[in-house]
């Protein structure tokens, strides 16, 4: 694995989060107070040495059945992409990497990934980490009483880096975690984490929770983390976070280091948005669809704060809207300042993203906003975004600046699944292969390509009519970020 602040967590782990009585150990005991048993509906500090003799063994014992391992692999054949298997190499076990995979035949080669996943549901369905299973097509999963399963990989979300796998044909015995409130934890909360860190076997460690509403992790698109200190290391990937009833109220999903090892920084991806992917899954959807605004919006600075008479920055600004949108059919216009989403405040772009998120698809939510110098509130009608044009999904595979790259025709669904603003016309690149000529000539996810020596490009069919002719030169302009470039490349 590159060494790198952020590490996402490829293995396995768990984490519990204390609730009344635990979190009660901060102040001094009165001496002249008679030994008592607090009141367990509120947090007090302990008053008696018995209490802090207390264990957190009852809630492991509810918690380490529904936590298991998640084994995938992906065999391919010894011709492959070698750099591709590096990569994974260097990513999954260091920079030395680990060889040919244990038990692939002779002429294959067979990556591995190991992680964690929590049962949710008694059928069989396993939460964990997106990158956990990413481009694995094979997958086990292993109890924590060792009994083993082979797994159907049933949704990949990569946008918050999780995924549901379904236990084959289980024999019974499955106990599945229940949901916790995730919104209804706070700072010093004790956390605790069951999994498999480094492959040693199952593992508890305990700590609190740090922080809240983290949004500058950055290995997902919806950010809004929870920070915890309890020892996560690589292996936790996909592990459970719960409360003191064995309630599930988080999901591992990176650490912050610079060694590979546990520094105290653990992010945790909060129970309301895995519930949400669960039920998509429930619901025998293979991708989750979120609701669509029509607009983007843009943090607050401390100077536009001071302009709009705020005391601190806060909220987002509504930067542009796109025609025909829920966000201009609600009224919204360029400059409100939306300060919340259903009374819930939101401080930056991020936690605006994750709150709109998890309203689903059907209904209306509420923004409460400030337009100039009065706070009003606008209902956002909620549905997904539309594919107002066919995708028509090209992979070019003729030789060009865009061979290995997938394109699609732009559309607001497409937008909203690569992040990108909308423009009027072009084609945007929806994926780039490993070392292909696209991703040497510098292509990106989101970009748009809008013209080819000069020929505008508005749909994939105009680009694979171009791209058939086999030219000396090529000079491409694609839109990245609201920026054109152009760029000039060699037949």
């Amino acid at each position: 694995m590159p060494r790198s602040p952020l590490l996402i967590l490829p293995l396995a782990a768990v984490l519990l989060t204390a609730g009344p009585a635990a979190a009660q150990m901060a102040q001094t005991p009165d001496k002249a107070a008679p030994e008592k048993t607090p009141d367990v509906s509120e947090k007090a500090v302990p008053q008696a040495k018995g209490q802090v003799q207390l264990s957190f063994a009852p809630v492991v014992k509810r918690a380490a059945p529904s936590v298991v391992n998640v084994y995938a692999s992906h065999v391919e054949t010894r011709g492959a992409s070698r750099s591709a298997m590096d990569e994974f190499m260097r990513r999954f076990f260091g920079e030395n990497g680990g060889g040919r995979g244990r038990g692939a035949p002779p002429g294959e080669r067979a990556q591995k990934s190991l992680g964690s996943g929590v049962i949710l549901d008694e059928s069989g369905l396993v939460i964990t980490n997106n990158h956990v299973i990413e481009n694995m097509n094979e997958v086990r999963v292993a109890l924590a009483d060792r009994r083993e399963f082979e797994a159907t990989i049933v949704l990949r979300d990569p946008r918050t880096d999780l995924a549901v796998v379904k236990i084959k044909s289980p024999t019974g015995g499955l106990v599945a975690m229940p949901f916790g409130d995730s919104e209804a934890l706070e700072v010093g909360d004790f956390v605790m984490a069951i999994g498999n860190p480094f492959g040693v076997g199952q593992t508890v460690t305990q700590g609190i929770v740090s922080a809240l509403a983290r949004t500058q992790v950055g290995s997902s698109d919806y950010q809004f983390f929870i920070q915890t200190d309890a020892a996560i290391n690589p292996g936790n990937s996909g592990g459970a976070l719960v409360d003191l009833k064995g309630h599930l109220v988080g999901v591992n999903t990176a650490i912050y280091s610079q060694s590979g090892g546990s520094h105290g920084i653990g992010f945790a991806i909060p129970a309301s948005m895995v519930r949400a992917v669960v039920e998509t899954a429930k619901g025998g959807a293979t991708s989750v669809r979120r609701p669509w605004l029509g607009a983007r919006v843009q943090s607050v600075t401390p100077d536009i704060a001071d302009s709009m008479g705020l005391d601190h920055p806060t909220g987002v600004l509504v930067a542009s809207l796109q025609p025909k949108s829920p966000a201009e059919e609600a009224g919204l216009k360029r400059g409100d300042l939306i300060l919340s989403v259903d009374g819930k405040t939101v401080d930056d772009p991020e936690a605006f993203g994750y709150r709109f998120a998890l309203k689903g698809l059907t209904g209306t939510t509420k923004f409460g906003i400030l337009r100039g110098t009065s706070r009003t509130s606008v209902a956002v009608k909620l549905g997904p975004a539309p594919e107002t044009r066919p995708r028509d999904t090209l992979k070019v595979r003729t030789r060009s600046p865009f061979m290995g790259a997938t394109l699609v025709n732009t559309s607001p669904a497409v937008a909203e699944e690569i992040q990108l603003d909308l423009p009027a016309e072009g084609v945007a690149v929806s994926g780039v292969d490993e070392n292909s000529i696209a991703a040497r000539a510098g292509l990106q996810k989101g970009d748009i390509i809008v013209a080819i020596n000069g020929a505008p490009v508005s749909t994939t069919k105009d680009l694979e009519r171009i791209t058939r002719n086999s030219l000396n030169m090529w000079e491409v302009s694609i839109n990245r970020g609201g920026e054109v470039l152009t760029s000039v490349f060699g037949g």
